[in-house]
């Protein structure tokens, strides 16, 4: 079975093919189980970089990455979203899918990057104290205009934030917009206008361009 793979990992994959294909030859060369272990780090190499296809549902906000639910959190007028609103984040492990995907339709207003420590990123404190990217979004609805935040968060393992995107770019619901290698968080930060009912909850397994976290206000909610 063919498993699709994101172009954001070619230079890792290259690099583990190498050093790990190596290490296996040589095992298997002098003592065949000292084999297992090289190649086994290669598959995980290889499911980390997985990129499966994924078809957006629905007309709420959806999660932009796989994994947990670390928390849903209210925040003020006074942080990035310049208005009060929910920050929900979503901590990536080394075993899920690390692509990011946009929340919404939106176009993209801005990309800023922070400088910052590499703290547990399940961790509350890891929002801000840690390296990160912010993308500010503009998403319409109903003929008003409003700010979406995603924010990239390196981990205690990540190293790396690729953000994918450039100012003035269209984005779709659910479409690709970077990953964060080897382990890390994406918060999502949305103004109370447009959050009508939330739909997952602290400890829920999300899956990116799938799972909606917010319904917005006026939808019925799902059966």
């Amino acid at each position: 079975m063919r498993i699709p793979l994101t172009q954001y990992g070619r230079r890792e994959l290259l690099l583990a093919t190498v050093v790990f294909g190596a290490l296996t030859a040589t095992g298997a060369w002098l003592f065949w189980p000292a084999a297992l272990l090289p190649a086994a780090a290669w598959a995980l190499v290889v499911m980390f970089f997985r990129d499966p296809p994924r078809q957006a549902e629905g007309d709420g906000f959806l999660a932009p990455a796989d994994g947990k639910v670390v928390d849903v959190t209210p925040v003020g007028a006074d942080g990035r979203l310049r208005t009060e609103g929910t920050r929900i984040g979503i901590f990536m492990s080394l075993l899920d899918c690390h692509v990011n995907r946009s929340p919404c339709a939106a176009a993209v207003a801005a990309i800023e990057h922070h400088d910052g420590g590499y703290l547990d990123a399940r961790r509350p404190e890891a929002s801000q104290a840690n390296e990160s990217a912010t993308i500010l979004l503009t998403h319409t609805r109903g003929g008003r205009q409003f700010q979406v935040v995603v924010r990239q968060i390196a981990g205690l393992v990540a190293r790396r934030i690729v953000t994918d995107l450039r100012v003035g770019q269209q984005l779709a619901a659910g479409q690709r917009i970077g990953m964060i290698k080897f382990g890390s968080r994406v918060e999502v930060l949305l103004p109370a206008e447009l959050i009508g009912r939330i739909g997952v909850q602290v400890g829920q397994t999300v899956r990116a361009g799938r799972t909606v976290l917010v319904h917005p206000p006026g939808q019925e909610a799902p059966s």
